[in-house]
């Protein structure tokens, strides 16, 4: 009878061993999966704040290039008017690139203080925090796997993980060695 006792503890040890077990891995698992959604969420920032960023840059471009072409286009028509000999419509070309020329000084002065510059800037920001967060969370996720990958091959959990299917996980890396550098932007 004291063997049957014994043996009915250890099945009942043995059995709370293999759901403490399981339960870790599932609470690996998860913590992996909450990991990599996080991941997600910080990629899919990125990839909304780039185009963004694209837009602003070209607006920038956009607005400046039609400063410049307005500037220079009238400088054209002023210069063609001036040997055309015909007074009145170089005064008129003249006063349309004098015009043309306030806006281009008025953009000189105040570019620093364009609101397409402050959304460039806050952008910029928003983009450098980004990629301070996706690498914080990749670390999370790298982390998460790490113990995830030490347990499935740790003896007895590996018995466990063997009779659940519970599988390794890939660590988020960097594969191209060219992608581990800064992206050099420039304008």
């Amino acid at each position: 009878m004291e063997t049957s006792i014994y043996i009915i503890i250890a099945i009942i040890i043995l059995v709370f061993a293999v759901i403490f077990t399981y339960n870790g891995f599932v609470r690996l698992v998860n913590r992996t999966k909450e990991a990599w959604a996080d991941i997600d969420v910080q990629l899919k920032r990125r990839y909304d704040l780039i185009p963004q960023l694209i837009n602003t840059v070209k607006g920038y471009a956009q607005h400046e290039r039609g400063v410049f072409e307005e500037v220079t286009k009238l400088r054209t028509q002023a210069m063609n008017a001036e040997q055309s000999g015909d007074v009145k419509q170089t005064a008129q070309s003249e006063n349309m690139l004098a015009g043309a020329l306030k806006s281009l000084f008025a953009v000189a002065e105040n570019y620093p203080d364009l609101k397409a510059n402050e959304n460039f800037l806050e952008l910029q920001r928003e983009l450098s925090d980004t990629e301070n967060k996706i690498q914080a969370a990749r670390r999370f996720y790298n982390g998460n796997v790490r113990d995830l990958n030490i347990k499935i091959e740790s003896f007895p959990y590996n018995l466990i993980a063997g009779i659940f299917r519970f599988e390794k996980r890939e660590f988020f890396e960097l594969g191209d060695e060219s992608a581990r550098n800064p992206v050099e932007v420039k304008f």
